[in-house]
């Protein structure tokens, strides 16, 4: 392994930011060698993983802005904001960045915006080794806040301990809301901005979708108003509940997605639209061409 990679690695676990600032980097954008570092990671089981989960304008960035600022008091604190990829230069627009400005200088709080660059499920390809980093950084929180794209965010699920869906009250009844598939990977819902109206309507409509659904466990149900810091000390006490009642079949479920996308990457590693093209160009033509046939052909990778 890279010496400089050792001497960072050394630096990061010291508390160093600039260092997994550099480390996140070299992941982030495949440098060489960025494998050796994440094997040489120790990773620690009593880091808690929350994914802050919603559509755009429920309060995302706000609530866990109001979150840090309790956390951040005797915690190590980390968010990844997951941001829509710039058009221009494939980079994080860092929108989310910009909100939660009043905790950068914060030693306890370290703020990190990935792109998404063309990946769907609201989150950055690199999500899951960007959060390995952190928890190997000696951090007591990573939080994860995703793009907010809709129902396609069902991902968050296979890589927070506690899931938290952030919804408003303009957010519709209970018939839209089971409709939508991203209530099933809920461990907590969220009605922020609740002093306005419908909010009391929209928590008794969650309360009886989830006691006609049959769940088979109590999921809290809060309001907050994140802009006022109300609730969110409740809602920090219901995150800290749920992460301690984490099953061990859910950690298991965890680490096997975790696995799974290892191996996929390893797997498509050497594998790109550019040589598949050119692998497919003399053949493409060809009467009867089997697209199956040429696909499980071992040695076109």
């Amino acid at each position: 392994m890279n010496n400089d990679f050792n001497i960072w690695i050394t630096q990061m676990l010291a508390g160093d930011n600039r260092a997994l600032a550099r480390i996140i980097s070299w992941v982030e954008n495949n440098a060489e060698g960025y494998e050796q570092i994440l094997q040489q990671l120790k990773f620690s089981n009593r880091v808690k993983t929350i994914g802050i989960t919603g559509s755009p304008g429920a309060g995302k960035s706000t609530l866990i802005n109001a979150m840090l600022t309790s956390l951040a008091i005797d915690s190590r604190v980390a968010v990844i904001a997951v941001d829509p990829t710039s058009p221009f230069n494939t980079g994080a627009l860092l929108g989310d960045r910009v909100r939660m400005n009043q905790h950068y200088d914060n030693k306890n709080v370290y703020i990190r915006s990935l792109a998404t660059r063309g990946n769907l499920g609201g989150l950055s390809a690199k999500t899951f080794e960007v959060a390995d980093v952190l928890r190997a950084a000696q951090f007591d929180y990573i939080i994860i806040e995703t793009v907010g794209v809709g129902q396609s965010e069902v991902e968050i699920a296979s890589l927070a301990d506690v899931t938290i869906l952030v919804m408003v009250p303009e957010g519709g009844d209970d018939v839209q809301l089971l409709k939508s598939g991203i209530v099933e990977i809920a461990d907590m819902f969220v009605i922020n901005k609740s002093d306005r109206d419908g909010a009391d309507i929209m928590y008794k409509n969650i309360v009886t979708m989830l006691h006609e659904n049959g769940k088979d466990k109590i999921i809290p149900v809060q309001k907050t108003i994140a802009s006022k810091n109300e609730g969110v000390i409740e809602l920090l006490d219901n995150i800290k509940s749920l992460a301690t009642q984490s099953s061990k079949e859910k950690k298991l479920h965890l680490a096997a997605r975790r696995l799974f996308h290892i191996i996929q990457q390893q797997r498509m590693k050497n594998i790109s639209i550019e040589n598949l093209t050119k692998q497919l160009a003399s053949h493409i033509d060809e009467e009867g061409f089997n697209i199956y046939k040429f696909g499980a052909n071992e040695n076109l990778f």
